[in-house]
């Protein structure tokens, strides 16, 4: 298990599309580790493969200590709920930078464990959020895009100021 370095905002790597994971083997088991340790030194509650640089579906969260870390593979949305809630989100590819975000405040996704069974999971509030922004980076939209353009530009400037103070 290894800390990797994670890539920051605006590496063009954030907006690409990850690749489905076809390879369910100890390589994906280390990769998941490594995430998990990467987004606990950062630290964070969500992190995608995209955000260490590795063009892959795979997702690792962990919103509550006692319940553990879960990971899915190539997870995508079903269905979402037709109600909307607003979440203060950010990234460990753009730390210090937060700003709410309309989400579907219920969601079901369909996903692959480690050994590469299918499951589904139904989520609401920060879980139901959290499936749909990293599922969004997986798809290249980071979470800034979410945003309007007035927002994202304001964000943007903050976080180029704060990482040339640092």
């Amino acid at each position: 298990m290894t800390i990797r370095p994670i890539v920051r905002y605006p590496d063009r790597r954030l907006a690409m599309p990850a690749r489905p994971v076809t390879a369910f083997d100890d390589g994906l088991r280390e990769l998941a580790a490594d995430l998990l340790d990467t987004m606990r030194a950062a630290p964070g509650i969500g992190i995608t493969a995209p955000h260490i640089g590795v063009p892959l579906r795979l997702v690792v969260l962990e919103l509550d200590a006692k319940a553990g870390p879960q990971t899915y593979v190539n997870p995508e949305i079903v269905w979402a709920s037709p109600e909307m809630i607003m979440h203060l989100e950010g990234s460990v590819s753009m730390p210090g930078i937060n700003d709410e975000v309309q989400r579907h405040a219920r969601v079901r996704i369909n996903y692959r464990d480690l050994d590469g069974i299918p499951q589904t999971e139904e989520s609401e509030a920060l879980r139901a959020v959290c499936h749909q922004h990293e599922i969004d980076q997986l798809d290249g939209v980071f979470w800034i895009q979410r945003l309007s353009r007035l927002k994202r530009e304001r964000l943007v400037k903050k976080y180029e100021k704060m990482s040339r103070g640092s």
